[in-house]
């Protein structure tokens, strides 16, 4: 994404804090780690990184899907993961910071606008996906990876 409109939305910070938080406030929190007075305290940081992650310059194939943090629900085995809904109402967040933004250039070619979507959409699914992973991998309530079984005449005795 070009740095004026990575400047843009930087600038648009607060404005994203706020519309992330309220987000987050609408959904009920299933956890102690998801209740919205904890995650507010990421938001920032979730910012920062989606912002470094639009600064990186990534090609993208043409009839790539456009990944989205919906679609990382299946990861979490449980579905207690705070990081679902974080990310989920950070991605709202950004997209009506950005298209707002856009709004305010007429003269915006439509591809472009489409493009600097998606690449937001790929920034906040990358970081999602890590973070969700992450959290997953420490998780009490996960499925245990089935056991292999033992391949005849490599038992020990």
């Amino acid at each position: 994404m070009e740095e004026c409109w990575i400047r843009d939305l930087s600038n648009r910070r607060g404005e994203i804090h706020r519309r992330w938080e309220a987000l987050l406030r609408l959904e009920r929190a299933d956890t102690p780690l998801a209740d919205p007075n904890t995650l507010v305290h990421l938001i920032d940081w979730t910012i920062d990184k989606v912002l470094f992650e639009l600064g990186k310059k990534r090609p993208r194939r043409a009839g790539e899907p456009r990944p989205s943090v919906a679609a990382l629900r299946g990861i979490c085995q449980c579905g207690r993961n705070p990081f679902y809904m974080h990310f989920l109402a950070g991605e709202q967040a950004l997209l009506e910071a950005l298209v707002l933004a856009q709004s305010q250039d007429p003269l915006i070619d439509p591809v472009h606008r489409d493009a600097m979507v998606a690449e937001l959409y790929a920034a906040t699914s990358s970081i999602a996906r890590f973070e969700i992973e992450s959290f997953c991998s420490l998780c009490q309530h996960r499925q245990p990876a089935a056991a292999k079984p033992v391949a005849a005449g490599s038992a020990h005795n």
